[in-house]
């Protein structure tokens, strides 16, 4: 859509016909105290070429910029993206970033989004997938209200302090202004979450754990999920790279009753952090308790293929004391570029893939420790793994940084008692002349 600015003279013809003379009156319920005073100090115009210095100047700025190699992924993860993904997007018939409120009208729209669900439940072994959430950070807060809603009177919810740190805190703030409560769960010393003191007597909602976690460990989430269902709650299973699942068993093929998390992995540039994709699927039992929307295939009454939207249980659609979220689904944009890249690799395509990742990332993990590393846990990891050092690592991680390495986060910002001790990721990225370079600076 083009932007057509209103010259004065349109603006002022607008106001008269509504009866005000000033800007301000439109805004009499915004107080004084909540309102920008004076003029904004906007920079005046540049150039074509101007433009192309000053934002060369910005992009300068930057700590890391692209020619830095990057051994941290703690949720974003730097992916090749095959070139017709970005090919694909681009065109006129998929580039928009909004859903259909009268979807019979969006044909080609809706079926973008139903491949993207029948994409999504196939690799998350789930019964049904909507059509995606804003984040994997508010799918896992969403999957966890919506225990709550499936267990009635129940009031609590447990969760994995193996979880990454920033989708605990939006799970938190989901829950600050409610009645329910969270309690967290503790993790062994293998790097998986110790499930051993739940009993049905705390009657939990819902129990949720990461797979792979925040330190790229990979849960047993058979197991877990059969000691969640025995003490009478529902087994949330989230993640934040879903490229696992190409070489791992799915989560709902190994009982999970909810699957969610990050998406961006598939096809979405890192971006500053952002934009991001939640994927969400469940047990077709649960299916009219699941946020967001959910397409469907139908036929007109001439037996030609349709798409309809099947299910929206947001307030807008329904009574708002019925609706299940607020959330209607994800940019469609970040929906079908997902769509596309699953398409274009294939479950073979992902499942190299996977294998590359986790070839890659295992070689670093032996070399760091035949370099004197130890590792802090004994689980199976993808992509990610935690390492610590007899020394101290950060001054050699200076040195990698000088020369456009980037090895490593430390984790004593969200894990006191791991201080000192750094997440390393590798993806199909990451050259191996990179990962020597790391693991020789680590012998000296």
């Amino acid at each position: 859509m083009r932007y057509l600015p209103h010259t004065q003279e349109e603006i002022e013809k607008m106001m008269a016909r509504i009866g005000v003379s000033d800007f301000e009156e439109l805004f009499p319920t915004v107080p004084q105290d909540c309102r920008y005073q004076g003029d904004m100090e906007i920079p005046g115009p540049l150039t074509e070429w101007d433009l192309d210095v000053h934002m060369e100047d910005i992009r300068a700025k930057m700590k890391v910029g692209p020619k830095y190699k990057v051994l941290i992924g703690a949720g974003s993860y730097h992916h090749n993206i095959p070139a017709i993904v970005p090919y694909l997007t681009s065109r006129s018939e998929f580039l928009t970033a909004y859903t259909p409120y009268q979807p019979e009208m969006a044909q080609g729209t809706l079926q973008g989004v139903f491949e993207y669900q029948t994409l999504t439940a196939r690799l998350l072994g789930v019964d049904v997938a909507n059509a995606s959430m804003y984040d994997g950070a508010s799918a896992l807060a969403e999957a966890l209200l919506m225990t709550l809603r499936l267990g009635k009177k129940k009031k609590r919810v447990a969760v994995s302090r193996a979880i990454h740190p920033h989708y605990r805190q939006v799970i938190a703030a989901y829950f600050q202004p409610t009645e329910f409560e969270i309690v967290e769960l503790p993790f062994n010393e293998d790097g998986r979450t110790d499930l051993s003191s739940l009993t049905r007597n705390e009657e939990f909602a819902g129990v949720a754990l990461q797979s792979p976690n925040f330190f790229g460990v990979v849960e047993d989430v058979e197991s877990a999920a059969s000691m969640v269902q025995d003490c009478g709650a529902l087994l949330v299973s989230g993640f934040s790279e879903p490229l696992a699942f190409g070489l791992y068993k799915s989560p709902g093929s190994q009982g999970a009753d909810i699957v969610c998390g990050e998406g961006q992995s598939f096809g979405i540039a890192r971006s500053f952090g952002g934009p991001a994709l939640g994927m969400f699927g469940c047990k077709d039992a649960f299916v009219r308790s699941m946020p967001g929307r959910l397409v469907g295939e139908t036929v007109d009454l001439d037996g030609n293929r349709g798409f309809v939207l099947t299910l929206a249980t947001r307030e807008q659609h329904i009574r708002r004391e019925k609706a299940t979220s607020n959330i209607c689904s994800n940019q469609g944009i970040n929906t079908i570029t997902a769509a596309m890249y699953m398409a274009a690799l294939g479950g073979t395509g992902i499942r190299k893939l996977a294998r590359l990742n986790y070839d890659k990332a295992e070689y670093l993990k032996a070399s760091l420790v035949e370099a004197g590393g130890e590792l802090v846990f004994s689980s199976p990891t993808f992509n990610e793994f935690v390492v610590g050092f007899a020394d101290d690592f950060s001054k050699k991680q200076r040195v990698l940084r000088d020369e456009k390495i980037i090895a490593g986060l430390e984790l004593g910002r969200y894990y006191p008692e791991f201080a000192n001790k750094y997440l390393f990721c590798v993806t199909e990225t990451t050259p191996k002349a990179v990962l020597d370079r790391v693991v020789e600076e680590v012998k000296k």
